[in-house]
């Protein structure tokens, strides 16, 4: 990292969503600017439009064609304007193929600068699963996006929210899929990204907690066998690492521990076990990070709310939330 200020490509999500509003209501957040250089890669006729639903005018606009260059000024939009979303073919808050396209536009131009180096990181608002599978991009998420693009093998999802970190052994599958995703190798791998979430936020030596797969974590068997089958085994592996890593955890206390300081992070087993307690506790500033990926990529904890779309009521905490942890990430990394 050549600045002091890591600079930022941000994309502008599914153009029909809230992406284009919270980014513009973070970018009034002077303390945006004094941390990094922020880039908004997206489409200035989608901005204008979403300025209009917040009924403010559009900051002046710095267009910026190399992604080194620039000011990026308190009270200026810096953008690379990717010039393929027009508003008359992207209504709000409706699932389109045009707003699909354009949104997986934005996230491998960003991925692509910070592979080159050229952004130090990679900030994402939400995709649209339906408009992404009706343009051809039959992926579950970013996740899942990124890692084809970056040719990642080992991936994983983060979760950063006030007081607690969550990290998930798999994520957008079904249940039955996931209990068959519960293997040594995989639990092993992931207490691992654990380990590596925790150093690239400045936690060198972290307290990792594994929850359990079943209730109570089986005890001792009652409710199932992939705790000693699969999950302590990975355990004792890791700790022949040096890592600190608990005994299969139950899962229905193991999120409060966490967040009273007893662990720094939580391995959890499979999708919903890990977003409920994050949801519940910051739904509203949660942070979700790529870990595993050969570039720094942190997101937004929510999705495009079609619902509130256009009415200029969407909330900037988990967008500001997202920088914040992108500069963390950038400056350990730096």
């Amino acid at each position: 990292m050549a600045h002091d200020r890591p600079l930022l490509a941000i994309t502008l999500g599914d153009p029909a969503g809230i992406g284009p509003e919270v980014i513009l209501k973070a970018l009034t957040h002077a303390h945006v600017f004094a941390q990094c250089r922020p880039l908004v890669i997206g489409d200035r006729r989608i901005l204008e439009r979403a300025a209009g639903w917040l009924h403010a005018p559009l900051p002046p606009v710095e267009e910026i064609e190399e992604p080194s260059a620039g000011l990026y000024a308190p009270a200026t939009l810096p953008l690379l304007d990717l010039r393929n979303a027009d508003p008359a073919h992207i209504p709000a808050g409706q699932v389109s193929a045009a707003a699909g396209r354009a949104a997986v536009d934005y996230v491998f131009r960003a991925c692509d600068l910070a592979l080159s180096a050229q952004v130090d990181a990679m900030v994402t608002a939400p995709l649209n699963k339906g408009a992404m599978h009706k343009a051809g991009f039959p992926y579950p998420g970013h996740t899942e996006l990124l890692a084809e693009r970056t040719k990642a093998e080992r991936i994983s999802m983060l979760l950063v929210g006030p007081g607690l970190r969550v990290v998930h052994v798999s994520t957008h599958v079904s249940l039955a899929e996931a209990i068959r995703r519960v293997t040594t190798e995989r639990v092993l791998e992931v207490i691992g990204l654990a380990q590596q979430s925790c150093a690239s936020l400045g936690i060198p030596h972290p307290r990792i907690a594994v929850a359990g797969l079943n209730p109570h974590a089986s005890e001792n068997g009652l409710f199932g066998n992939q705790e000693a089958e699969q999950v302590q085994p990975a355990i004792e592996l890791a700790r022949k690492k040096g890592w600190t890593v608990s005994d299969p955890q139950p899962p229905d206390t193991v999120f409060l521990r966490a967040t009273k300081g007893e662990f720094d992070i939580v391995v959890a087993m499979y999708h919903d076990q890990g977003h409920i307690p994050m949801k519940l506790l910051a739904f509203d500033s949660g942070v979700n990070v790529s870990i595993g990926l050969p570039i720094i990529r942190t997101s937004v904890d929510h999705g495009t709310a079609f619902d509130i779309a256009g009415r200029g009521v969407a909330r900037e905490e988990s967008m500001l939330a997202a920088i914040d942890v992108a500069v963390q990430m950038a400056r350990a990394r730096g």
